[in-house]
Parts: C-alpha cells; structure tokens; sequence
C-alpha cells in the first residue's frame, strides 16, 4: 500500500514515519527536490503540482493520496479522483477549507458560532465595514496563508492601505473579521474515518505571538462544561464538511464561557505536534487511520498534562549537527527538528513536547530543554 502526499516538509515528514510504522510506503510530490520528507522515502516526485504529466506519473505510483498542506488546489485533487485515485480529504472537502470565505459560509450554514465576517474586493469595502463590525478587525487573505503571513490586525482606518497592499499582492482574495474579545485560543484535533467513526484530541490551549503558534497546553484550563462545548463545535466543524482525515479546528473562548469557530486546517496540525508522546495515537498515525478506513486510535493522554513549544528559528544559516545535542540531557524531553536545512529568524524548525503530573512539572521540562537547542 502506497500513500502518495502533496507536499514535502515536516507535516509530510511525519506522517511518512508513522505510515513506516505501520508497514506502509509514501510517495512525496513536492515542487523542489531533497524536501524533509522526500529524504524518508524511496519514492519522491519533483515538480509542478499542475504540470500534468509529472502529476499522472504520481498517481501512477499511489493507492491513495492525501496532503500535509491545503495549498495544492482542489481542481488537481478532482483530477485525481476522476483518474479513480481515492483522495482524502476529498477534492470537494478541500475545496470549501482552503477559502477561508466558503469555509465560513460553510461553517455558518451549519448553524455554528463564527465571528461577522465578508469578502471584500477593495478597500473602501474594508473602511465601510469597519463602520458595521467596529474597530480593531482582522484582514485576512482567503488562501494560503499560514504562520501570520496573511493576516493583518487593523485597529484604524490608517491601517488599511498598509495592510491591503502586503495581503493582496499577486491578486490574493481577501475577508475581514470582526475582531474577537477571547479569554484564550483553543484548538482540538478531531479525526473521521470514511466510515464515519470520529474521536477528538482533549482541548489545548495554544498561546500565539504575532500570528504564530509559541507554545500549547493540554488540556487547556477549562471547566468541563467548556471543553465539551469546544470538542462538539469542533467535532460539528468537521463534519459541516464532510471531512475525512484529521482535522485542526482552532477556537476562541469567550468571555462568558462560550466557544467561537475560527478557522480549520484538512491536515495535522502543529497544535496537535503533543500527542506523537502524549497519547496513545499520534494525530499522524490516526490520519493514516483514517484515511484507509481502519478503526481509530486510542486519543487519550498518557499522563496527566502535556507541553509543546515550537522551535523557531533564532537566527539565518545552516543547522548545525549538535544543535540539540544539549537539550536531549534533559530528562523527559523530546525533541524534533524538522530536517530544514536553513534556519531563518521565526521559522518553523522543531519542537519539543514534555509530559509529566502537572502542567508546571510538563512546562518547566519542556522550556528547559527549548532554551537549549541551538537554532
């Protein structure tokens, strides 16, 4: 059985280890050679993701194929489907998440709490509905954006001009948000199965700066009345689109104890990075799971309370070989890095997850051993 992915970094990367785990082969389609994942594989196909002949030569070598990332357009995954590759999240499914618009229509329709959103297609449009929504409001582009990159806060109308010009460069669609009063972030990874079958994460509490996920606590601080409101507005979110697969709904929690869909990611997600350790199954080996239809993991956590911190990139250059040489001494810690060859200031590099009897035990071991690697 071959699991082909559309794409190639860390996502990919993992889910390739837990396919390996479980006597599975992957086949990596990425548009540059020597990508994290395609160094884990016999299999890696190098190209356009619509060159048409390099995509039939990946589907040539699949029973099935999924993706790490919601930017390869849902036009190529129907190709696939109508060449009788199964994909999962379906063609339709990626369609409606990867624009942020229609995945809020969509999540609207089907009756859940979202913040007052619209497209906009200029930004005398952003200025008015500045009027109705009040300041500040969130600009975000409707594709493809990740990590920050395409979102901007505008707290006046003097923000708008700036901020329409970074975000719709290239002729990028755009939205506007109301801005939301949350008391914390939330995200819980739900995971359906093509029969149906669905489990969710415990709740986490993600701590973002500047648009980018720090740090994530499990389980989040909440009564629980609240974490079962959270996991059912996920759990709703997912099958609003019929997904398949495992899915990173991220939520805000409001002031009165209520919950507000944000938005989703149709893959893993760094905010469920915790459970290769933390649980019973992986969100990476309950994708695969799910993908071919086999029963779901145990999603429960092995200890009490577990801590992930990211591990961005600290300054531009190579990664050296004994960057984590230091913090593998701490007792309890596990590090990843993600095999990037180049680090640059804020990316993406690795984490490191720590589990223990409570949520400061958990966080002292996870911020010691973080402060230790060198990237």
């Amino acid at each position: 059985m071959r699991i082909g992915i559309f794409g190639g970094g860390q996502l990919a990367r993992m889910l390739t280890q837990a396919a390996i785990t479980l006597g599975l082969e992957t086949v990596i389609f990425e548009r540059f050679a020597d990508s994290p994942a395609g160094r884990l594989t016999r299999r890696e196909v190098v190209g356009a993701w619509d060159d048409p002949e390099v995509l039939a030569h990946f589907a040539e070598q699949c029973d099935l194929v999924t993706l790490e990332n919601e930017f390869v357009d849902a036009r190529i995954l129907a190709t696939l489907e109508d060449r009788g590759v199964p994909v999962f999240p379906t063609a339709a499914t990626v369609a409606v998440v990867q624009d942020k618009l229609t995945q809020k229509e969509r999540i609207a329709a089907a009756g859940l709490s979202v913040p007052a959103f619209q497209g906009v297609t200029w930004p005398d449009e952003v200025l008015q509905a500045g009027k109705i929504l009040g300041w500040p409001m969130v600009l975000k582009a409707r594709r493809n954006g990740y990590d920050g990159y395409g979102n901007a806060t505008l707290r006046n109308a003097e923000d708008i001009g700036p901020a329409w010009e970074r975000l719709s460069k290239g002729g990028s669609a755009l939205l506007v948000e109301a801005w939301v009063p949350f008391v914390r972030e939330l995200a819980v990874m739900v995971v359906r199965g093509r029969t149906g079958e669905t489990k969710a994460y415990p709740v986490v509490e993600t701590v973002q700066r500047d648009h980018i996920c720090h740090v994530v606590r499990v389980p989040a601080p909440l009564s629980l009345a609240e974490a079962n409101r959270a996991t059912e507005l996920a759990v709703n979110a997912v099958r609003a689109v019929d997904g398949i697969g495992i899915f990173g709904i991220e939520l805000f929690a409001l002031p009165d104890g209520q919950m507000q869909y944000n938005e989703m990611a149709p893959r893993p997600h760094n905010s469920g990075h915790y459970t290769i350790e933390a649980c019973v199954c992986s969100q990476f080996e309950n994708h695969v799971r799910a993908v071919l239809g086999w029963p779901l993991g145990d999603v429960r956590l092995r200890e009490p309370a577990a801590v992930m911190i990211n591990l961005l990139g600290q300054r531009n250059g190579t990664v050296e070989p004994e960057a984590l040489e230091a913090a593998l001494a701490i007792p309890g810690a596990h590090v990843h890095l993600y095999g990037k060859r180049e680090a640059r200031i804020g990316r993406k590099m690795g984490h490191v997850t720590a589990y223990g009897a409570t949520m400061a035990e958990a966080e002292a071991r996870a911020r010691q051993a973080a402060d230790l690697v060198a990237i």
